[in-house]
């Protein structure tokens, strides 16, 4: 069988989707004739159309705006931010229209807002972030953030069939680093499950995105002392597998949170309080925090290549934390 990259993924995914149920389309810029700035939608226009591959403005509060009225008259609209960075433009149709719809007045409004995220790439500071907790911190939206080829298509396949607004935050990093075989039959990866990476009985890395991959790379290197980690991908960041989090946390007694986006306001700040609220009793040490530094992302090499979590960072903290 061979393998299938991360960006194929998602192209398969919706790609089959758009082939199940005809309400789904895609919209944004440049995804049509041009194939997406990543080629995620290459072919498709070929395939669907131009009424189900629609090209547009450089508008995201254009695009997210109309994709929010398609829905509320029986489609299932695709939106794609051709950089996750600009999905700010479109913020108040997000948060104050499409999170809200159904508390308001019970209309689910099924939208996939999509865009490529994180740093590692060199693109600067409007093409690098990881916006995801501005749209966490909002009820009625569903958050995802799949590290693995099989997640990223089993994800946006389920983003696709639910009921409600999920904003699909795919890593730019792992578009083609990234490989593995897929299975040839349909599936889905529930939004909201967890999943171990590698199990382990020291202590706990809670991450998500491509962090997964600088965990994996840390523990390889840890192993040869005799420290042993769990990695705990979550996957979707809301909702989130709290009880996963938590039974790991009481199984290794130690916690590293570990994320690419900046420090302050961070999911690892809502996970430590969580933990320290439900698995207290159960801590050998101190919850640490692996994260960026609370600055934009540079766009020299060097200086991004500091910015960002490594693997020696958390073979720094590790190696604190299992000596405590």
């Amino acid at each position: 069988m061979a393998l299938t990259t991360y960006v194929e993924a998602i192209r398969q995914g919706i790609w089959e989707e758009m082939e199940k149920d005809e309400r789904v389309f895609v919209l944004g810029e440049d995804v049509g004739i041009y194939g997406g700035a990543f080629k995620v939608t290459a072919g498709m226009l070929e395939r669907f159309g131009e009424w189900r591959i629609i090209d547009t403005p450089i508008s995201e509060s254009g695009i997210v705006g109309a994709a929010i009225g398609a829905a509320l008259m029986g489609m299932r609209p695709v939106a794609e931010m051709q950089f996750a960075d600009f999905i700010s433009c479109a913020f108040d149709q997000i948060t104050n229209f499409a999170a809200k719809c159904r508390y308001r007045w019970g209309a689910g409004v099924p939208i996939v807002v999509r865009g490529p995220s994180g740093g590692g790439v060199h693109g600067g500071p409007f093409h690098s972030q990881n916006p995801e907790m501005y749209y966490v911190h909002t009820p009625g939206l569903k958050v995802v953030c799949p590290a693995t080829a099989y997640d990223a298509k089993g994800l946006i396949k389920a983003a696709i069939r639910d009921p409600d607004p999920v904003i699909y935050f795919e890593h730019k990093f792992l578009y083609r680093r990234v490989k593995e075989e897929l299975p040839s039959d349909d599936f889905v990866v529930p939004i909201g499950k967890a999943a171990i990476r590698r199990t382990g009985s020291d202590m706990t890395v809670v991450t998500y995105g491509a962090m997964v991959y600088i965990a994996l790379e840390a523990a390889k290197e840890l192993e040869k002392e005799g420290i042993d980690l769990e990695i705990l991908d979550l996957r979707s960041l809301l909702p989130f597998d709290k009880e996963a989090v938590l039974d790991s946390v009481r199984k290794t007694n130690k916690v590293i949170l570990l994320h690419e986006d900046t420090r302050i306001g961070g999911f690892a700040g809502e996970l430590a309080a969580i933990i320290s609220e439900e698995a207290f009793e159960y801590l050998d040490g101190p919850i640490r925090r692996i994260t960026a530094p609370d600055t934009p992302v540079p766009y020299s090499p060097p200086l991004e290549e500091f910015f960002l979590p490594k693997a020696s960072d958390i073979v720094r903290v590790a190696r604190e934390l299992y000596a405590y």
